[in-house]
């Protein structure tokens, strides 16, 4: 399948945090990029996007790199969404609007009116009065305004209540019916991911750990529980993490076969969520 995002040992490096990125976002899908709060998602964004300075590596959007001469090609092409909004407080709406608007020649007042209407917003209202759920679905209609090929966001959903959350992942459905979609979704939410993603990707500590369809990660992994007695170092070897408490152990594994011989009591095995893999992950 088609990559419309590709990140080729991508390089940044601060005092206390380096990141070193390679991964691809694939054309019609909705791609998760997970991981805990300062793992690198933002920082990793912001270099694709131009925002932040790569020491190296190659960013390839569409097919191009991102340069002087593809920036307003590649840009007018992508709907931008960031957790803090970015824009000039003391603005209205439509004040904000006709910045925003004039950077993009595919600009689509009728849907973006379209947007406002849905989601009752009041375009003659300053920006520092909006509620941050408010500020969301206006970054999302500007977003989603001009028509983008790819959606990148990042933390959209965080500090939000659940009914806001829960409207703006139908949103997110309704872009990707047109199968030439495609989002780049940067979360610590999880949650937000079950119903939507199809790719999965995650970053810690500015490394990338794993870039898997979801459904085949989900269906990889099991959690196995046990009495604290079951586990001998040969078994200890079979989990990718493993919890030992006085009385039980629990532990994810790709290794469910193997460990289903090697038990000979009841052991309890359920299927993870995407934050327990994430968890797992990042506890090992």
């Amino acid at each position: 399948m088609e990559n419309i995002l590709e990140v080729i040992n991508l390089r940044k490096t601060y005092t206390l945090f380096k990141l070193n990125a390679t991964f691809n976002v694939k054309k019609g899908k909705i791609t998760g990029f997970i991981g805990i709060n300062g793992s690198g998602k933002t920082t990793t964004i912001k270099s694709i996007l131009g925002l932040a300075l790569k020491e190296s590596g190659i960013i390839k959007i569409f097919g191009k790199e991102l340069n002087k001469k593809t920036e307003k090609e590649i840009k007018n092409r992508i709907g931008i969404v960031f957790d803090e909004g970015y824009f000039y407080e003391e603005l209205t709406l439509k004040e904000m609007k006709k910045i925003i608007s004039s950077s993009y020649s595919n600009w689509n007042e009728e849907l973006f009116k379209k947007y406002i209407k849905r989601f009752n917003l009041p375009l003659n209202q300053k920006i520092c009065n909006l509620s941050k759920g408010m500020k969301m679905k206006y970054a999302i209609s500007l977003a989603l305004s001009h028509d983008p090929e790819l959606l990148i966001m990042d933390e959209p959903t965080s500090g939000l209540d659940p009914l806001v959350r829960h409207e703006l992942m139908n949103i997110l459905l309704e872009f990707m019916k047109n199968e030439n979609k495609s989002v780049f979704f940067s979360t610590h939410i999880t949650s937000d991911l079950d119903k939507i993603a199809d790719d999965l990707i995650l970053i810690n500590n500015g490394k990338i750990i794993f870039c898997e369809d979801k459904n085949e990660l989900l269906n990889k992994y099991v959690i196995i529980k046990g009495s604290k007695e079951l586990v001998n170092d040969e078994i200890k070897e079979l989990f990718l993490n493993l919890k030992i408490s006085e009385d039980y152990f629990e532990g994810l594994t790709d290794k469910k076969n193997e460990l289903s011989s090697l038990f000979r009591k009841d052991v309890v095995i359920e299927k993870p969520t995407i934050e327990n893999i994430m968890l797992y992950h990042v506890e090992r």
